[in-house]
């Protein structure tokens, strides 16, 4: 019975939870501290850490952590399928109708009318990492305080590496990683 339970809830949350993983996270809530009471409030506090620190989807990560919590791992596999069936369903329903459509003006019309709302989301997540990063409120201000040197360095290093040099991405995440961790070691060490 609890694993039909938990297979149902985390259902639920598939359903309904669009937007991503940290959209599902009011709706986790409320079935698994509210409705349900499996987990308290410290506990899924602790759930939300280590769904945001392990690989794959939040949500996905979330079923599995309760599923595994309340029942063991037949718990996680019930958790874990209620929640990623809907989005299997969906998307083969979509692979279904795009396949048999795919030649059909008014859906090329519409893929192609998706796709600049594609790239402004991709350039919008973009911009609002690198405002993030370069200043220290968050918010375009260029003023001496707020302007993080370092990491307009570490942008304009990364950029001549991948496009002058052709450096692989991962090595040059890699290497800007090595420099900010070795900046904080050494400025650490400095202030002890």
């Amino acid at each position: 019975m609890i694993y039909l339970k938990l297979f149902f809830s985390f259902l639920q949350i598939g359903c309904f939870s669009f937007g991503g993983g940290y959209a599902a996270m009011p709706l986790i809530q409320e079935q698994v501290v509210t409705l349900n009471h499996w987990l308290s409030m410290n506990a899924f506090t602790d759930l939300v850490t280590i769904a945001e620190m392990t690989p794959g989807p939040i949500a996905v990560n979330a079923a599995t952590f309760v599923g595994t919590q309340i029942a063991g791992a037949p718990g996680a596999v019930a958790a874990t399928l209620g929640c990623i069936l809907p989005s299997c369903i969906f998307v083969t329903l979509l692979a279904f109708i795009y396949t048999k459509y795919r030649n059909l003006s008014l859906l090329q019309g519409t893929l192609a009318s998706l796709r600049p709302a594609v790239v402004a989301m991709i350039a919008k997540a973009g911009l609002t990492i690198i405002i993030s990063a370069f200043f220290v409120n968050g918010l375009i201000s260029f003023t001496r305080e707020n302007v993080s040197v370092r990491m307009v360095l570490y942008f304009i290093l990364a950029v001549v590496l991948l496009r002058k040099i052709k450096l692989n991405p991962i090595l040059v995440m890699v290497l800007c990683g090595l420099l900010e961790v070795s900046y904080y070691t050494v400025t650490h060490v400095i202030h002890i």
